[in-house]
């Protein structure tokens, strides 16, 4: 049995057609990212799954209920972390974890929660003196402490530093291997990368594509060709004018030129020769498939064109 099956849903905000017609269908256990740009309606979609938005039309069910209901049954077993919440300042970290664990059935402990998102250090800190990242970590608490089968999460880790994200990803991670389905909403097309099983793009209301991270990449049907050029500004520019007729898209980043090509033996053939006739280096190459980033841009890029 699926955790979410949505059939034709649609979201209409007056003349404005936010959510057009979309199907998708997300396994127990299954981490799914939802992406898009702003505007895409991935927010629209995941309120109507979460309950908090009535939807226009369509079929949608969510652990076997229809959220718009919203059955005490359905509420018990899901969690929700918003990009914002309104947790009362004077609260401490550990009340505030208590309380919202108490309108749940089987609630974590409150020291296993502050364990698992990293606050134990703050549990007598009042909510009002964390910083942004404490308080995203609270965040994950409140939507985990009531111990969920399926955890929505709408920008996780935004404002973490590199070891923040790190620490929550190891979460999600951890609560897969429980069994829990997460959905997910990032701008971080890393984090999609590294804790998504499938990826769904979303553009202008319609889901353009899903499937793993993995299959993204390879059905784009390019590579990424990179490297690095040894000579001056004047080389530099060369060739970067030789890179641009050889694929779809160059661009410099940290110093280093990449390349996406569906033709990788021509575009190396052609870059080495040109190294070789005007005696320029042209070093640390390195050869993949392009990263999610990348195809989402290409996959946003194309729907719109449409």
């Amino acid at each position: 049995m699926s955790a979410i099956t949505v059939e034709g849903l649609v979201v209409n905000y007056g003349e404005l057609r936010a959510v057009a017609g979309v199907d998708v269908e997300i396994a127990r256990g299954e981490v799914y990212a939802l992406l898009g740009e702003n505007g895409a309606g991935k927010t629209s979609t995941i309120e109507v799954l979460e309950g908090l938005r009535t939807r226009t039309s369509g079929s949608v069910r969510v652990l076997g209920h229809d959220p718009a209901d919203g059955s005490r049954d359905l509420r018990d077993r899901i969690g929700i972390v918003l990009q914002t919440t309104g947790v009362e300042r004077q609260l401490t970290v550990a009340e505030a974890v208590g309380l919202y664990g108490a309108v749940y059935r089987q609630p974590r402990s409150v020291n296993e929660v502050l364990e698992l998102v990293g606050l134990t250090d703050r549990a007598d800190a009042r909510c009002g003196t964390l910083s942004g990242g404490q308080r995203r970590r609270l965040d994950l608490a409140l939507g985990i402490v009531g111990s969920p089968e399926l955890l929505f999460l709408d920008e996780p880790t935004t404002g973490f530093d590199p070891s923040a994200r790190r620490r929550a990803w190891e979460l999600v991670d951890a609560l897969r291997s429980d069994g829990m389905t997460v959905v997910l909403t990032t701008h971080y097309l890393d984090e999609a990368e590294h804790l998504a099983d499938r990826v769904g793009v979303m553009s202008a209301g319609r889901l353009v594509v899903e499937g793993t991270p993995a299959d993204l990449q390879r059905r784009s049907g390019r590579t990424l060709v990179s490297f690095r050029c040894g000579g001056d500004e004047h080389d530099l520019a060369a060739v970067t004018r030789v890179a641009e007729g050889l694929g779809d898209r160059v661009r410099l980043v940290d110093g280093r030129i990449e390349l996406l090509t569906v033709d990788v033996t021509a575009a190396l053939h052609a870059l080495t020769g040109w190294s070789v006739a005007q005696r320029v280096d042209l070093d640390s190459w390195s050869v993949a498939q392009p990263s999610l980033e990348q195809v989402f841009l290409d996959l946003v890029g194309g729907a719109d064109d449409e």
